[in-house]
């Protein structure tokens, strides 16, 4: 049975209302109602729906020329002349912190651009879901390819923890996405997807 309370919390919870120690607390209370679980992911459905009813906002003007410009200026030699000297064509990236983070419109989810390969036609990317975070179902660009770092994924009924692998080919249709405990994970995208033109925007 649900206490009036936890209703009141799944509706707070599903909304990402709760401060970091309500939200622990009521995934703990999570992981041993199924009930309460149910309820949940019907509240998130229903903030789902809601969401994607809202008017799409057009891009903003000169989007796609700055885009363009920004594959383009990685071609050109001077961009490189900030490597290091002694370490010809390598890159180095640090562990991402809190600011290097790109927020996607989805509440909850993020992303980050690692290298991108023009020519060969591949971006290598993070992604970040917090938890409780929902991303729509969607049907793929191309063919990606998704390994888990941390946390946990599911995919409709299919639950990805770390050091899982998910390949799907171009034109599939995923189903909604989300993460109950938050996850991080490793993308590698084909560079025509409109994650990767939104993370070099």
């Amino acid at each position: 049975m649900i206490t009036e309370q936890q209703q009141e919390q799944a509706s707070l919870y599903a909304l990402g209302a709760l401060n970091d120690v309500e939200q622990t607390a009521f995934e703990g209370e999570l992981r041993n109602n199924e009930e309460l679980h149910q309820l949940v992911r019907s509240l998130q459905r229903t903030a789902d729906l809601v969401a994607l009813s809202s008017p799409a906002q057009p891009l903003p003007p000169g989007l796609r020329d700055k885009v363009l410009q920004r594959i383009e200026s990685t071609d050109k030699p001077e961009a490189k002349k900030s490597l290091p000297p002694l370490i010809p064509r390598l890159s180095f990236i640090d562990a991402p912190g809190a600011r290097d983070w790109k927020p996607l419109p989805v509440p909850g989810t993020y992303i980050k651009l690692l290298s991108l390969e023009k020519e060969r036609g591949y971006a290598v990317l993070m992604g970040k879901l917090d938890p409780g975070a929902r991303y729509p179902a969607h049907i793929n660009a191309g063919p990606e390819d998704f390994y888990i770092l941390t946390g946990d994924l599911h995919i409709g009924s299919r639950r990805l923890g770390a050091g899982d692998f998910h390949h799907a080919e171009g034109g599939s249709q995923h189903e909604e996405n989300y993460s109950v405990e938050g996850c991080t994970l490793l993308a590698v995208l084909t560079t025509d997807d409109p994650l990767v033109a939104f993370a070099m925007a």
